[in-house]
């Protein structure tokens, strides 16, 4: 039995791969003792403080089966570890009669790098639409998008009358943030940084929101709470995500423009404190005319977290850092 791993775990875990790979979905295989328990095994996938007593040298590079089952995790957002098992071919007997049964399933490894690629490429189908009349503007449209190789839905949240629409037009890309947007969290400043992008449409006559399916910098609900409790224990925003095996931001915006080209915008006032939207936005041909800082309130429980994605991912928070911090 082998346990595959990203890059992003094998780092956190303190070891250092003879090989490196350069691959971003693929990963490296641990072996694992015989005698090894299914709590071993979830330690080795995402504790915070396992020390794995297999030395560098027998780490080996995912082989492209094992690559291709990390990809599939990755995909439905699960934690991004997998238990590899080599299978002789022809299958055994018993292997053959369990795929027959549909108690094992069987996919090509060309198939699942077919599929991860065309994942990747942003291509998005408008699915639905309906009026949906808001607090802060009544007059709102929203617009379901669906991707073209994949089940993840995306909605644009379209404020005002597009024919009376500023130049350029503020746009909005938000994570969906389950705990922030719904609930109030003060672990993040998203609800706000929500309903400040529409208030600011309906002042500026219009806006869009792009409400984007990447749920804790898109490893999703699951992983996300993972990461709190990580984070309990005293690792910031980025070294959670790393310990459990993502990089410090999995979200890619090419999704966002594909939606934005097929509105038709193209000129855009970006509210966002990220650098990395500004520039997928560029480089994915729309034009970022200005951009519009987004600040929440600071508080004592989402202060590492602001701080954090200043020192680690250099977003434009210092003003934001800059405030008493309420509660003190």
């Amino acid at each position: 039995l082998r346990l595959v791993v990203t890059a992003h775990r094998i780092s956190s875990m303190g070891l250092s791969p003879a090989e490196i790979n350069e691959l971003e979905h693929a990963g490296y295989s641990i072996p694992l003792r015989r005698a090894v328990n299914m709590q071993e095994i979830l330690g080795l996938a995402c504790s915070s403080d396992v020390v794995h007593e297999t030395a560098a040298s027998q780490l080996s590079l995912a082989t492209p089966g094992e690559a291709a089952g990390l990809s599939l995790v990755r995909l439905s957002r699960l934690l991004p570890a997998v238990i590899a098992m080599p299978v002789g071919i022809p299958p055994a007997s018993r292997i053959d009669e369990a795929l027959s049964t549909g108690e094992l399933l069987s996919v090509d490894v060309g198939e699942v790098n077919e599929y991860y690629t065309a994942s990747c490429d942003g291509n998005v189908v408008a699915i639905s639409e309906a009026p949906v009349p808001l607090t802060e503007s009544e007059e709102s449209r929203f617009v379901l998008f669906r991707e073209s190789h994949g089940l993840q839905e995306h909605v644009a949240i379209i404020v005002g009358n597009p024919k009376y629409w500023p130049d350029p037009l503020p746009v909005r890309l938000h994570s969906a943030c389950f705990t922030g947007d719904l609930f109030g969290s003060l672990k993040c400043d998203c609800g706000e940084q929500l309903l400040g992008s529409m208030k600011f449409f309906e002042e500026k006559g219009g806006g869009v929101l792009l409400y984007l399916a990447q749920e804790g910098r898109g490893i999703g609900l699951n992983n996300k709470f993972r990461a709190y409790t990580l984070q309990e224990n005293g690792l910031d925003t980025v070294d959670a995500d790393r310990t459990l095996g993502f990089g410090p931001d999995e979200r890619r915006y090419g999704v966002a423009a594909q939606i934005l080209h097929e509105i038709g915008i193209g000129r855009i006032e970006l509210l966002t404190n990220n650098p990395d939207k500004v520039q997928a936005m560029q480089d994915a041909g729309i034009e970022v005319v200005n951009r519009r800082p987004l600040h929440g309130t600071l508080n004592r429980y989402n202060r590492p977290y602001v701080e954090a994605k200043v020192a680690r991912a250099g977003h434009w928070l210092h003003d934001m850092l800059a405030q008493s911090t309420a509660g003190d």
